[in-house]
């Protein structure tokens, strides 16, 4: 895809060492423990799930990732840089996107407009630049444009491209948040419950997507997900929380059949 940086290389998953390194995170709110002691790793090129039962820990997690939470202890390294040093406006630029379990699309704009301002983290021109129309500009406009059209065709969102987000399924406003995030041409995709409120129709559509975009734009994934089906069927890994604290890691052959893991989700180890 020529959205992507023409220089990225695929990596097999677990070929080049840790891309996301997570080590001994804990967070507290007023008492409550919401991660204790998490450590994992994410490796380039993998698609890694992140399970749990409500509660268990999983967004916190994905907030520390996007700096906007912090933590009282532990680290997280992402590409060996440590992104306690690095404010919540450059998370973006340094190569992490997300999506968010809640839709959050500007809901009046068009779905090719949602999908521009994800272009923002790589844009260099200022507010002063655009204001003056200075050089350099109109070519910067024109680029994120046609980056943009051409995440809208990856997505199958021709027919839509022009609609408000605000007048279309919640299917497509999923399919609107995720090309917005990929604008940003990303290293590491968070997605935040990206089958929530699908069909299960969607959802099969789904896993073939997330793989599609793992290769094409040559990037790694992370997914927090409830849907099991789907996260055994797309990940590389699967990390496994309760209660704040990781219980299992693994493939997913490996966590399904872990006996915290059928604790943690049927109560029982029979």
């Amino acid at each position: 895809m020529p959205v992507s940086p023409a220089d990225r290389t695929v990596s097999r998953p677990g070929a080049d060492g840790p891309l996301l390194s997570v080590r001994d995170v804990t967070v507290r709110f007023s008492g409550i423990t919401a991660l204790d002691g998490v450590s994992f790793d994410v490796r380039k090129g993998q698609i890694a799930g992140l399970i749990g039962p409500n509660g268990a820990g999983k967004t916190t997690l994905f907030n520390c990732l996007s700096r906007l939470y912090g933590y009282s202890q532990g680290s997280i390294r992402f590409d060996g840089q440590a992104l306690e040093g690095v404010p919540r406006h450059g998370i973006a630029r340094l190569g992490i996107a997300r999506t968010f379990q809640n839709l959050a699309l500007f809901s009046t704009m068009s779905v090719l407009d949602n999908i521009k301002v994800g272009r923002h983290a790589r844009t260099r021109k200022g507010f002063l630049a655009n204001a003056l129309r200075l050089p350099g500009v109109g070519a910067e406009e024109a680029d994120s444009s046609r980056r943009a059209a051409e995440l809208v065709r990856f997505l199958g969102l021709e027919a839509v491209a022009d609609r408000r987000v605000a007048d279309l399924p919640f299917g497509t406003r999923k399919r609107v948040e995720l090309g917005r995030a990929l604008a940003s041409e990303p290293t590491l995709l968070l997605l935040d419950e990206p089958a929530a409120g699908l069909n299960h129709e969607e959802v099969g559509a789904l896993g073939s997507l997330i793989r599609s975009i793992r290769d094409q734009f040559r990037l790694t994934v992370l997914l927090v997900e409830h849907h099991m089906g789907l996260v055994m069927s797309v990940s590389d890994q699967v990390v496994a929380l309760n209660f704040g604290r990781k219980i299992a890691e693994g493939t997913p052959q490996e966590v399904r059949n872990h006996p915290d893991v059928i604790q943690a989700y049927l109560g029982t180890q029979g």
